[in-house]
């Protein structure tokens, strides 16, 4: 009998019994730990795009929540044993891996090497001796801890004794579903992708070893998911480049190597309207919303980024900085609101991209700043009521990143704003299939063709904006965030269905022969 096989299905409603359970792994839970000023611990929504989605979606079932604890407090926590519910039926089990080899996984490996491979920044990596790096950390990092949070999954599969299925996220774990298909071979394994995947040349820039033992990973799944079709047809080409083994069917989107067939599909993630709605309409939301109003200009540019190359921010305050020279008559009339979350401080790269940043917009502001009006306001924090207040007043926002698997705020942005606001949204993000037909389009790498863009979207009239935000909002609610959840439980279920007939057969077949 496969695992979870005594649960009931999933048909219509989209959710899961409370008697059935799904595992959940992602690299950031739904919450982090802190201490107060007392020395206590506190607990906090966590940021991150994954965390985020998730976290909205945790109403409609009853899941255990798989991450690694990151914060001093977290790993508190789990020195205790402290059991964390959540609600709903859910729970959050917190995996503290060892420092030696959470480093070399979190700081070496995941960030920047991976992440940057898949977002071909790969030149950002040209200080670094790659393929020794990649080695060391591979195998002294991340193998070490994607066994860790096999190991956690198993325990919660054991704990519970009936699973739907494993649902894992993002890049921080390819080598953990072959360590759980090696204990649990029947349970459905479903692995959604959040960032792009690239190409083959890409790919080769790692130690072919580690390709190899990325794809033999991912491929021990029953189902990968990316954010785009493009994503899938790339992902394909590698399996087809790389696992000389496999039998792939591009028309199907199917890979089947060593027995195990796996389905490539896409299905990008949303988000929930009507719930960022409330989040700006609540008390904390008034409260940032009269601050921020008082910070902007007679039309305004927001943004809200984590720190990352991948974003663009510097190629976005360029096209600013063209923009004001270009047409002075903008100056002291539009403010740029930029919201910049902290992020991976521990990476070198990263440190040196936030003072590129930092300089960038001190340049700005001396440069076209007058007394009473300055250019650009800058908040660097992990605020996201504030951000999501600040996206209902711009009217225009910025998303030019060099490569995203989708961008929420590209989504969050259009759900919350109250005054028609116009997206310029990079073409290199994965949101740009869904909402191409509302967004003005731009190159990433196109600073001149982006402050066109700025340009454009400032000078449109109410009608042309209300047009593009109705569009906008139009495939939001066409696919939002319960859809996106409806079709990974569908998923799941698909999965347990042929797992299922797949027994009967089998067993069918050994009771004719032993007749």
């Amino acid at each position: 009998m496969t695992l979870g096989a005594q649960g009931m299905r999933v048909r219509t409603s989209g959710t899961l019994p409370k008697e059935s359970r799904l595992v959940v792994v992602s690299n950031r839970g739904p919450i982090e730990h802190y201490f107060d000023d007392k020395g206590r611990i506190q607990r906090r929504l966590a940021g991150g795009g994954v965390a985020t989605a998730l976290s909205s979606a945790a109403d409609v079932l009853p899941f255990s929540w798989v991450a690694s604890a990151h914060t001093p407090a977290d790993r508190a926590i789990v020195d205790k044993g402290t059991a964390i519910r959540l609600g709903h039926g859910m729970t959050l089990r917190l995996v503290a891996s060892p420092s030696d080899s959470f480093d070399p996984f979190y700081n070496t490996f995941c960030n920047p090497l991976l992440w940057f491979v898949q977002h071909s920044l790969i030149r950002e990596l040209e200080a670094r001796d790659v393929e020794a790096e990649a080695m060391y950390a591979w195998e002294q990092g991340y193998l070490p801890v994607n066994q860790a949070i096999a190991e956690a999954v198993v325990q919660e599969i054991r704990k519970y004794g009936s699973c739907k299925g494993v649902m894992l996220h993002d890049y921080h774990f390819y080598a953990a579903p072959l360590f759980i298909r090696n204990l649990f071979p029947h349970v459905p394994l479903q692995h959604f992708i959040h960032i792009p995947w690239p190409g083959i040349d890409v790919w080769q820039r790692l130690p072919r070893p580690i390709v190899d033992s990325i794809h033999e990973g991912l491929l021990a799944n029953d189902s990968i998911v990316f954010q785009t079709e493009s994503s899938v047809q790339e992902f394909l080409l590698t399996c087809w480049a790389f696992v000389p083994e496999a039998r792939i069917d591009f028309s199907e989107g199917t890979v089947t190597c060593r027995g195990q067939r796996t389905r490539v599909w896409a299905n990008p993630i949303s988000v929930n309207p009507f719930v960022l709605r409330l989040r700006t309409l609540s008390p904390e939301g008034s409260k940032y919303l009269k601050r921020l109003q008082r910070e902007t200009g007679e039309q305004t540019i927001v943004r809200v980024d984590r720190m990352d190359p991948s974003k663009n921010i510097l190629g976005g305050f360029e096209a600013f900085d063209l923009l004001l020279h270009q047409h002075p008559e903008l100056i002291g009339r539009v403010k740029f609101l930029a919201f910049l979350v902290p992020s991976r401080t521990a990476v070198p790269e990263y440190r040196d991209y936030s003072e590129r940043v930092f300089r960038l917009i001190e340049e700005i502001n001396s440069r076209h700043g007058r007394p009473g009006w300055t250019p650009i306001k800058l908040f660097y924090e992990q605020n996201r009521v504030q951000a999501l207040a600040a996206l209902s007043l711009y009217d225009v926002l910025l998303v030019n990143s060099l490569a995203d698997g989708m961008n929420l705020v590209a989504k969050e942005g259009p759900a919350v704003n109250r005054k028609g606001g116009v997206l310029v949204l990079s073409v290199a993000a994965g949101a740009f299939e869904e909402l191409h037909e509302g967004a003005i389009g731009v190159r990433p790498d196109d600073v001149a063709g982006t402050a066109r863009a700025l340009h454009e979207a400032l000078s449109l009239s109410p009608g042309e904006r209300r047009e593009r935000a109705f569009r906008i909002r139009r495939a939001l609610l066409r696919h939002d965030l319960n859809r996106w959840l409806y079709l990974q439980l569908e998923d799941l279920e698909r999965i347990e269905d042929e797992r299922s007939a797949q027994s009967e057969s089998a067993e069918r077949s050994w009771a004719h022969a032993v007749r």
